[in-house]
């Protein structure tokens, strides 16, 4: 596994749109003010040209200018790490002109984004043998205060910390919009672990006292992302999911998965279907961030059973409503390395080495 270098004390942050621009708001003042807030952390920035666009279908731009841009930025010598500018729906589409074996060449570049950016960390992982960051947006940057999640975020850019560990609260429903484009995360909402070994619960919401007093520690190669793209992803000529699970096999794979659109019968299909791929083979534990369908029920079925149909069937730790995802905040993860999960209650801490 490659890892690329850190960002270095007044270093340059590079900005790329593979998927949504900053055209509109209230992503475009949140933008304005992430730039302003790395200028006063010292770091200079690097805008790619489609990095306010927003004429593409779903995306910035055409998919060959996104690809074009992002294959620039990624090999360029003028930043030294990349942040995208937002999430969208189509970013698949570029990966065509993409150039992945250029890419695996290259001097190894950390590049951050998530949801539909899964597509880029995904394959810098599985197909560039690169390790990325699942972590949050360009926009979010911007937010007054930070949250303790972006900083979290900019220290493993940085080189300054190696471990996210889980927030107190999340977000249920947000207050940012157009008018308040720099609202910080509306965090109302208790952190509850739902912890399983197999199908069988070791953590009960609403009584504490049944909480597993021992700690839950698992290891292994990080590996995941927006469950929306990795199932288009699968099956594809991009797909290296299998060569990549076989290369780290003795490692075994953690698997961090969270869903955007996805209902729990198509979060349930999902699973099967990563599963009948054989994606699951090496696994050794399961992190599932609470999906944006979250609370949702349909003819009998949640989002729990909806994952422990296929997960519980591995006995292998299953950990749920992490803060993973598109219900911030979410641990910035590193995609490819070696992991160390350690939960124990309600808390949970993932420790990544980027050594080997």
């Amino acid at each position: 596994m490659r890892y690329p270098e850190k960002l270095p004390s007044g270093g340059t942050i590079g900005f790329v749109a593979p998927s949504f621009g900053c055209n509109i708001e209230p992503y475009r003042s949140a933008f304005e003010n992430a730039k302003r807030k790395f200028a006063e952390l010292g770091y200079e920035v690097d805008l790619g040209p489609n990095c306010y666009e927003g004429k593409g279908i779903g995306i910035s731009n055409t998919p060959e200018e996104c690809a074009r841009e992002l294959m620039e930025y990624y090999q360029s010598s003028e930043n030294d790490v990349l942040i995208s500018c937002g999430g969208g729906e189509l970013m698949c589409e570029i990966l065509e002109y993409m150039d992945f074996e250029a890419l695996k060449k290259a001097p190894p570049k950390w590049y951050m984004g998530y949801s539909d950016n899964t597509n880029m960390t995904y394959l810098l992982a599985t197909y560039c043998d690169t390790a990325s960051i699942y972590g949050p947006n360009a926009p979010a940057f911007g937010m007054e205060p930070w949250h303790a999640s972006l900083k979290d975020a900019l220290g493993l850019l940085t080189g300054n910390t190696d471990t996210a560990r889980g927030y107190d609260k999340w977000e249920r429903e947000s207050v940012k919009s157009e008018e308040n484009p720099l609202a910080p995360y509306n965090v109302t909402e208790e952190r509850v672990l739902r912890c399983f070994l197999g199908e069988q619960p070791l953590v009960w919401e609403g009584q504490p006292e049944k909480k597993c007093d021992s700690e839950i520690r698992f290891s292994g190669r990080l590996l995941g992302g927006c469950m929306d793209c990795l199932v288009n992803l699968l099956g594809t000529r991009f797909d290296k999911t299998a060569e990549f699970i076989e290369k780290y096999k003795e490692d075994g794979i953690i698997w961090f998965l969270e869903a955007c659109d996805l209902n729990v019968f198509a979060i349930r299909r999902a699973m099967w279907q990563m599963e009948q791929a054989g994606w699951f083979r090496y696994v050794k534990g399961f992190l599932i961030g609470r999906p944006l369908c979250f609370g949702q029920e349909m003819m009998g079925l949640d989002a729990y059973n909806a994952v422990l149909k296929v997960a519980g069937n591995k006995n292998v730790p299953v950990i749920m409503d992490v803060d993973l995802g598109h219900l911030p905040p979410m641990m910035p993860l590193i995609v490819g390395s070696r992991a160390q999960v350690t939960v124990r209650g309600n808390d949970i801490a993932i420790s990544m080495d980027t050594s080997k």
